[in-house]
C-alpha cells in the first residue's frame, strides 16, 4: 500500500493538491455534452446552457480560458466567452478529461455541494437578473462559480463535507475553529487563493476578498440590515457613509448574497444565519423582509423542479415542513457493547461442520449478525463475481436504505484492486485516511462518512471472493474492537471454506 500521508496543513500545500484537481462528472452528462459539442448546429449560447448541468466542465473551461499563459490579459467572465477563447475542439478534449463515473458513484458530498451551487445560481437569477439585466451573464456564472473552490476541496476530501455539517451547523462549534483543526487554514483564504489562482470571474473573487480583507463593510450593513422593518432610517443610516452605500449598490454583491442565502438555507429557512443573509438582500433590494422571503422561497421551488429526482437535500422541501423542523440531526453513535453471548452463537452457527448453510445468502446474514455482535455498527458486506469486475451488496446494517443496491466497478479503485488480489485488512484513521480517501470511490466514502474504518477482502480456494466494511459509527475503534473484528472474520473464512466443500 502507498506511504501513508496527513491532510495538508498549510495553503502552498493545499494549493498544490487543488489547483489541478479535476472533478468528476456522470457518465450520462459526459456523453450527451459530447454530442452537443459534435452537433454543428449549436450556437455557441446552446452549448453553454447545457454545459450548465455539468458544473465540473464549466470549472474545467473557465480555468483553461482564463491561464495567465494564456497570453491574453482580458479575464473571461462568461462561460460562452470562454469557449469562443477555447474553441470547440479544446472544450471537447477538456470534456473528455474529466473522470467519468456512474452519477451515484460521484462522491455525495460534492454532489450535494454542487446542488447547492445550481441552488445559489437559482436565487441570482430570481432575485437580480432582472435588475441587472446587463449584466445577466457576470450573475449567472458567478453565483454558479462562487464555491468551485469548495468543489475541488470536496472532491479530493468528501469526508469533510460530513464534518463540517454537525460541527458547524449543527453542534454550532465556531468554523475558525473547526477549519484550523481540520485543513490548518481558514476556508475562506483557501478559497480566495484558489479563486486568483485560477482566475475565476471577478466577482468571484472580489467577494472571497471582502470576506477574508474587509468584513467591516459587510457587518456594517449586517448592522443596518437588521433595522429591516423601519426602510426610511435604514436609508438615513446610508445617506451618512457614503463608502458604504457605494459598495453595497455594487451588482457584484449579488453573487455574494445568492451563495449565502443558497449554503444558510441548506441547514434552515429560518435560522439566524439565513435570517441575516435575508435581511442583507433586503437591504440591497429595498425590499421588506416578507417579499424578500417570498421570492427566495419561490426560486427555491423553481430550483427544485428543474433538477432531478436524487438523494440529496433541496431547502424547498422544507418548505412543506413545520417551520422549526431541521432535517440535520447530530450523528450520535456510541461505542456498541459487543453482546457476547449472542457473538458467540452466531460464530458458532459460521463453524458448523458440515456447513448450516443451503445458500450464500444465509452465510452472509449470518456473518452480519456477528460483526454487529462483535461491536461493529455499520456494516456492508460485499460480493466479487468471477472475473473481479464488479463487487455487489449482499448485506448491511446501519447504512442507508441505498447500500443495499450498490454495485461498484473494483477496476476505477486501487485499493479496492489491491484488496481484491490478496486477502487483506486495512484500518483507517486519521493518520491515513486522506492517502486512502482519494482512492476509495465516492459511494462508499459517503456511506462511511468518517475517519476510522475497518476493510478486510476473504478469499475461499484462493481467491478473494468477498469484501467486508465495518466501522463503530464513526467513532475510533479501540484494540479490543479491532481484535473482535478479526476473529469474527476468521470464523466467517472458515464457513466459507465449509461451504464452497459441501457436498464434497
Amino acid at each position: 500500500m502507498p506511504k501513508p500521508i496527513h491532510y495538508p496543513r498549510t495553503l502552498t500545500d493545499w494549493l498544490k493538491q487543488l489547483d489541478s484537481q479535476l472533478l468528476p462528472a456522470s457518465i450520462d452528462r459526459q456523453q450527451k455534452l459530447r454530442r452537443a459539442l459534435a452537433d454543428s448546429n449549436r450556437s455557441m449560447r446552446e452549448l453553454a446552457e447545457l454545459m450548465q448541468g455539468c458544473p465540473a466542465l464549466v470549472l474545467s473551461v473557465m480555468r483553461e480560458a482564463n491561464r495567465k499563459s494564456s497570453g491574453l490579459s482580458e479575464q473571461t467572465q462568461s462561460l460562452e466567452a470562454a469557449i469562443n477563447r477555447l474553441g470547440i475542439k479544446r472544450t471537447e478534449d477538456l470534456l473528455n478529461l474529466l473522470p467519468a463515473l456512474p452519477e451515484q458513484e460521484l462522491p455525495k458530498a460534492l454532489r450535494q455541494i454542487l446542488l447547492i451551487s445550481q441552488h445559489a445560481s437559482q436565487q441570482a437569477n430570481g432575485l437580480f437578473g432582472g435588475r441587472l439585466a446587463r449584466l445577466w451573464q457576470e450573475v449567472h456564472w458567478g453565483s454558479l462559480l462562487f464555491l468551485a473552490p469548495i468543489w475541488a476541496l470536496l472532491t479530493a476530501h468528501p469526508e469533510l463535507f460530513e464534518a463540517w455539517e454537525q460541527r458547524v451547523l449543527i453542534k454550532g462549534e465556531a468554523a475558525a475553529k473547526v477549519e484550523h483543526e481540520l485543513l490548518g487554514v481558514p476556508l475562506l483564504q483557501l478559497c480566495l487563493a484558489l479563486s486568483e489562482q485560477w482566475r475565476l470571474p471577478e466577482w468571484v473573487t472580489q467577494g472571497y476578498r471582502l470576506l477574508v480583507n474587509d468584513r467591516r463593510l459587510l457587518v456594517k450593513a449586517l448592522h443596518i440590515a437588521r433595522d429591516n422593518e423601519h426602510p426610511l432610517h435604514q436609508q438615513q443610516c446610508l445617506d451618512a457613509d457614503s463608502d458604504l452605500r457605494r459598495w453595497l449598490t455594487h451588482p457584484a454583491n449579488s453573487i455574494l448574497l445568492a451563495n449565502g442565502l443558497a449554503v444558510s438555507a441548506h441547514f434552515a429557512w429560518s435560522s439566524p444565519h439565513s435570517l441575516r443573509w435575508q435581511r442583507l438582500t433586503g437591504l440591497f433590494l429595498q425590499l421588506p423582509l416578507g417579499n424578500v422571503q417570498q421570492l427566495l422561497h419561490q426560486n427555491a421551488v423553481s430550483s427544485a423542479r428543474q433538477l432531478p429526482g436524487t438523494d440529496l437535500w433541496h431547502p424547498a422541501e422544507a418548505l412543506i415542513w413545520p417551520w422549526q423542523a431541521r432535517h440535520l440531526r447530530a450523528i450520535i453513535a456510541p461505542h456498541k457493547v459487543a453482546v457476547v453471548s449472542e457473538w458467540r452463537q452466531h460464530c458458532a452457527q459460521l463453524l458448523a461442520q458440515p456447513s448450516a448453510f443451503t445458500n450464500v445468502l444465509q452465510l452472509t446474514a449470518c456473518a452480519n449478525q456477528a460483526l454487529q455482535a462483535c461491536g461493529m455498527q455499520r456494516v456492508l458486506i460485499l460480493l466479487a463475481d468471477r472475473n473481479h469486475t464488479r463487487l455487489s451488496a449482499q448485506q448491511q446494517s446501519g447504512l442507508d436504505k441505498a447500500a443495499a443496491s450498490l454495485s461498484l466497478d473494483p477496476q476505477q479503485s486501487q485499493v479496492l484492486r489491491r484488496l481484491l488480489s490478496t486477502p487483506a485488512q486495512l484500518k483507517l484513521s486519521p493518520t491515513n485516511i486522506a492517502q486512502f480517501s482519494a482512492m476509495l470511490p465516492g459511494t462508499l466514502k459517503s456511506l462511511f462518512p468518517s475517519e476510522h474504518l475497518l476493510i478486510r477482502s476473504i478469499a475461499s480456494n484462493n481467491r478473494v471472493v468477498m469484501l467486508i466494511f465495518a466501522d463503530q459509527g464513526g467513532q475510533a475503534l479501540s484494540d479490543i474492537s479491532v481484535q473482535g473484528f478479526g476473529k469474527t472474520v476468521q470464523c466467517i473464512e472458515r464457513a466459507l471454506t465449509s461451504f464452497a466443500n459441501r457436498g464434497r
